[in-house]
Parts: structure tokens; C-alpha cells; sequence
């Protein structure tokens, strides 16, 4: 569904030119839940930022389905974006538009007619269960319902891709949780290829089936999640799971006898 082939990217900063992508390779199946993970600065948001073409690759192909995403024109570009969903860390609705007109919007950009948008965006209502939200605004809304709302209108044009930037972040452990179990529900139910980028090792480990590891612009680890954790090859991966570990431990010490 989703295949990379020797993209690169470089920035161009104050102290130079950065390179950002060094010679991604990277195949995702349809259907599957894939995850990266990386340090802050490794390259993660950029890579995702690629596939649709939000940040233009300096080299290399990325294919969407039997879209060469990297070989289309503006108008194609359009037209390609609306099968690729984006949900992002900020949320990004507009605060003067409530949840039902929030969804509404790219249906309306795209020029669908208003008995239409209204039959669409109800379906997604219940599908993101906030039927009872429709005319709320985003101040009345917790920080996973504000995603909720996010998810709906990324899933509003039908797409075949859903792409995650670091969508829980934001959020706590348990709203992370239900966050996580609807995208599960959305796979499940809609067959939808999504990947996810994170910094959140458990995120990965709850949700994916497979994964990559993002290292200072090189995809240094590749393959099924549990394999992965199970036998880390690289740097990265270690220290994320002893961190991990680590932390898990300190909170299982802090609810015992220890303190």
C-alpha cells in the first residue's frame, strides 16, 4: 500500500544544510498498523510529511496504492491527498466551527453536496462516538475528544491511508489508550492501511504489527513489533526499552512498600 524507495530530504539552516532522510527504503502492507519510532530529531514528522507530499523529498519514489505520490502534478496531488487522512499532535480544528462543521470541511472543499456532507459526517459521528458533540465547539472539548474529532474528518473523504503524527502525544495514558483502541476499531472495521509515528514505545507495542526504527535519518530496524522488542538490533531500539523498563519499574516500586 505504502512503498518507499531511496528518499532523502535536507533542510537548509542558519549552520547549513541538514540532512534529515538518508536513503529511506520502506515497504507497508495494506491493511497493516506500522509504526516508527525515533528520538526527537531523527526524522520521523518529515518522513510522514513526505507521503503526501506536505514536505516536497529532495530524491527517491514513495508510491500510495498505484499513485507514484512523488510524479503527480498539483491537480493530481489534490486529488491523491483526499485518499491519504492525516491526524496530527495539535489537533488543528478551528476553534470558530463546531464538531459536526469541523468534520464537514474538507467535504465541503472537495464540493460534495450538503445532503450528502450531513449523511457523511453523521456516519463518522457515531463511528468516533460523539454523536452527542455534534454541536460543540473545540474549547468544550477534552483533549481526546478534540482527536476524536480529528480522526473523524481525516477519515471524511474515504481514505485508504491514515497517517499519525505523533496523534497521542498530547494526551494522558488512559485517553492514549482509547485513542489507540479506536484506530484498532477503524482498521478493523474499514481495512484502513494506517501508520503511525511515535516516540511512544508503548503505543507501538499495544497497536502495531510491525514497525521501523528511525536513527538520525536511517531506518536502522525493520520488522514485526514483537520481534523487535523481543530481540532489539539497534542503539535506539535498546535504549527505548530500557527506558521504558526502566520507567515501568520505578512506577511499580512507587506503588509498593518501597515508598
Amino acid at each position: 500500500m505504502i512503498t518507499i524507495k531511496n528518499l532523502s530530504k535536507t533542510f537548509n539552516t542558519p549552520q547549513g544544510r541538514v540532512e534529515v532522510l538518508k536513503d529511506i527504503n520502506l515497504k507497508i502492507e495494506k491493511g497493516d498498523i506500522f509504526g516508527v519510532i525515533g528520538f526527537s530529531g531523527a526524522g520521523k514528522s518529515t518522513l510522514i510529511r513526505c507521503i503526501n507530499r506536505l514536505e516536497e523529498p529532495d530524491s527517491g519514489r514513495i508510491f500510495v496504492g498505484a499513485n507514484e505520490v512523488t510524479s503527480l502534478g498539483k491537480k493530481d496531488l489534490r486529488e491523491a491527498r483526499k485518499k491519504i487522512g492525516m491526524i496530527f499532535q495539535q489537533f488543528n480544528l478551528f476553534d470558530s466551527r463546531t464538531v459536526f462543521d469541523n468534520i464537514a470541511f474538507s467535504l465541503e472543499v472537495a464540493g460534495y453536496k450538503k445532503g450528502k456532507i450531513k449523511e457523511r459526517v453523521d456516519e463518522l459521528l457515531e463511528l468516533v462516538e460523539l454523536t452527542d458533540k455534534r454541536n460543540a465547539y473545540p474549547l468544550q472539548l477534552s483533549g481526546g475528544q478534540k482527536q476524536r474529532v480529528g480522526i473523524a474528518r481525516a477519515l471524511a473523504n474515504e481514505p485508504d491511508v491514515l497517517l499519525s503524527d505523533e496523534a497521542t502525544s498530547a494526551l494522558d495514558p488512559q485517553t492514549t489508550f482509547s485513542i489507540l483502541e479506536l484506530l484498532k476499531n477503524i482498521n478493523n472495521k474499514l481495512g484502513l492501511t494506517i501508520l503511525l509515528i511515535t516516540h511512544e514505545l508503548d503505543v507501538l507495542k499495544y497497536s502495531t504489527s510491525n514497525m521501523a526504527v528511525l536513527e538520525q535519518g536511517h531506518i536502522v530496524e525493520n520488522g514485526p513489533t514483537e520481534s523487535l522488542f523481543l530481540n532489539p538490533k539497534s542503539e535506539t531500539a535498546r535504549k527505548f526499552i530500557s527506558i521504558t523498563n526502566s520507567f515501568q519499574g520505578r512506577i511499580q516500586y512507587a506503588g509498593g512498600d518501597g515508598i
